[in-house]
């Protein structure tokens, strides 16, 4: 990321997340040109970053979403997305979100479970709709993520597993408003490590051939997302090698001429594009330990607390040729509401700037009000010229 325009930050109340629109922009490019030259079809999951003012930037790429909502559709139907260009997926769909997604007239849903099914079957008959389903489906490859974002094994709640597939699938054709047209999978978030991927084209083309040896005629093959971003050091990667990613699936996945190979990318496409910006209220001074006391707090970015996740940290205004070594803390009343231990910034003192890097994805759209605290804003750097 280029450098933050400090200056313009002095006027604005903090915490609030700050967006380079220049890297979001790039980021965006390099996606589009890669999905163009594999013939891939992009769907960016919302849940990532909801910020229409980001949605609307994404949409002027030509990327379809990824919701697992009833209002991450609205969301996105609300900048402009058409229903084609909708996948809904998602654990637990209620009745409500149903209906607003057949009204919408999404892609497909993607469906985890036999009693889902049933019930897509039954609201779509009272509302006289064929729908488009794909099946999730567990692959049981282990991501090597944390616990919390690994969705893929067996014993995660998510999709089917493969040896439940065959009746899903005889259940499916069976059902009168229901067309099965794809495969979908998602084995789990913040994946650096290629080789996971690897295991999953094998998968995939086991799965494809079974499948459509019970009858299914599938023309959607949806391999999620899950693709890692460089935490430590984001101005090393400020984009990730989404070719290398994309080409192990248009290289190794058999598909037909007439299937089409979807991606759910998210935070690989948001993140390094986002910061948190926090000023500092005190340094205070324990036994052995200086704390950064910042006005930004789990409420603000739940995920060093939720995954014990650890967001690059920057003293964005400090000018000292010296350093020193602090915990780095916010507000709230919790002792896990903690950015950082033992980090070396710069002489640090009351009124500084901190920029908690990488932050645009699952930062401002996990956003709390515990302890009564207000929501923190957003600023688009176009907004600051």
């Amino acid at each position: 990321m280029s450098g933050f325009p400090i200056d313009k930050f002095n006027n604005l109340q903090t915490p609030f997340y700050y967006y380079d629109v220049d890297l979001l922009r790039a980021t965006l490019r390099t996606v589009k040109e890669c999905a163009d030259a594999y013939d891939l079809h992009i769907h960016y999951a919302v849940k990532a970053n909801a910020n229409p003012r980001i949605l609307a930037i994404v949409k002027e790429y030509g990327l379809g979403v990824d919701c697992v909502s009833g209002g991450e559709i609205k969301a996105a139907a609300d900048v402009g997305f058409a229903g084609s260009d909708i996948m809904f997926a998602g654990v637990g769909k209620t009745d409500d979100e149903i209906r607003l997604a057949l009204e919408t007239g999404i892609r497909c849903f993607n469906v985890e479970s036999l009693p889902e099914l049933l019930n897509i079957n039954e609201i779509a008959a009272q509302t006289n709709n064929m729908t488009h389903i794909a099946v999730r489906i567990n692959p049981n490859i282990d991501a090597h993520t944390h616990q919390y974002i690994t969705t893929g094994l067996n014993e995660n709640k998510f999709g089917i597993n493969l040896e439940n597939l065959g009746e899903f699938v005889s259940t499916a054709l069976s059902l009168p408003n229901i067309d099965l047209c794809g495969l979908h999978y998602h084995i789990g978030s913040q994946i650096r490590d290629l080789e996971p991927f690897e295991q999953l084209c094998d998968k995939v083309n086991d799965t494809l051939a079974y499948i459509e040896s019970l009858g299914a005629q599938i023309t959607i093959i949806d391999v999620g997302g899950g693709l890692g971003i460089n935490y430590d050091d984001p101005d090393s990667e400020p984009i990730v090698d989404f070719k290398k990613y994309f080409e192990i699936f248009a290289r190794n996945i058999k598909r037909r001429p007439d299937q089409q190979l979807h991606f759910e990318p998210g935070r690989s496409i948001v993140a390094q594009s986002g910061s948190l910006i926090t000023r500092v209220l005190y340094v205070k001074e324990g036994t052995a330990k200086k704390f950064v006391i910042v006005d930004a707090g789990m409420t603000d970015l739940i995920r060093p607390a939720l995954y014990q996740a650890h967001h690059k940290i920057e003293n964005i205004s400090s000018h000292s040729s010296v350093d020193d070594k602090y915990d780095v803390v916010g507000p709230i009343c919790e002792s896990s509401d903690c950015f950082g231990t033992d980090e070396r910034l710069p002489l640090t003192g009351r009124g500084d700037f901190i920029a908690l890097r990488s932050a645009g994805a699952y930062g401002e759209v996990m956003a709390s009000q515990y302890n009564c605290r207000r929501l923190p804003g957003s600023i688009l750097s176009t907004e600051l010229l």
